[in-house]
């Protein structure tokens, strides 16, 4: 499985303008093998092969990278498997972010992989709805899939303030921004027709 995970970034990585070194590629790599370890029990992520979640996750993760400046601190809300956050800080060693997971159990998995993955000293990790706790100095805020996303919008905006917003997903996503007047542009995920990252500057 991993052989197969490294081969599918390989293929994909052009099509997506991400470039790696073999070292992050193994990296990630390590990632998926510790979500593999805990999804069946946890449900990080929908079953899927090594290649779509090469594609689907990992890459797709990666493409918020060229939306954070140097030295970035970012909230990744509702992370789960920590994506997007995981694969950006282990390709960048510049970014630092907040995971914020309000199940119990996810949020341990996302501690132990923190630290399985070197990450202790760039990231950490809350373990509460977003609304009871704060972004802090981060500048940027991302979501990937929070559950009951379109219902809890607009008080994500609210609550991200004036920081600038980086939102992965769908038509509903986009009408939900346009209802709470939120100005963005998008980027259509590479090898997909519908999944994209909206990208709301700092309002």
């Amino acid at each position: 499985m991993r052989d197969q995970l490294i081969a599918a970034i390989n293929a994909n990585r052009a099509a997506f303008g991400i470039d790696l070194s073999d070292i992050a590629t193994e990296r990630l790599a390590d990632n998926y093998e510790l979500v593999l370890e805990s999804n069946s029990i946890l449900h990080l992520v929908a079953p899927c092969s090594a290649e779509e979640f090469a594609t689907r996750h990992i890459l797709e993760s990666l493409t918020l990278l060229e939306h954070l400046p140097v030295g970035a601190n970012f909230v990744d809300i509702g992370a789960g498997a920590g994506l997007p956050s995981i694969p950006c800080l282990l390709v960048r060693d510049d970014l630092e972010a907040i995971l914020i997971e309000s199940k119990k159990k996810k949020a341990e998995f996302l501690r132990i992989a923190i630290d399985r993955l070197g990450l202790g000293e760039r990231a950490s990790v809350v373990n509460k709805q977003f609304s009871e706790t704060d972004a802090g100095d981060s500048k940027f805020v991302t979501c990937r899939a929070l559950d009951k996303f379109s219902e809890k919008l607009p008080s994500l905006i609210k609550w991200s303030g004036r920081r600038s917003l980086l939102l992965f997903g769908g038509e509903n996503l986009r009408e939900g921004l346009q209802t709470a007047g939120v100005g963005f542009v998008q980027k259509l995920m590479p090898l997909s027709e519908r999944r994209f990252l909206f990208i709301a500057a700092e309002r």
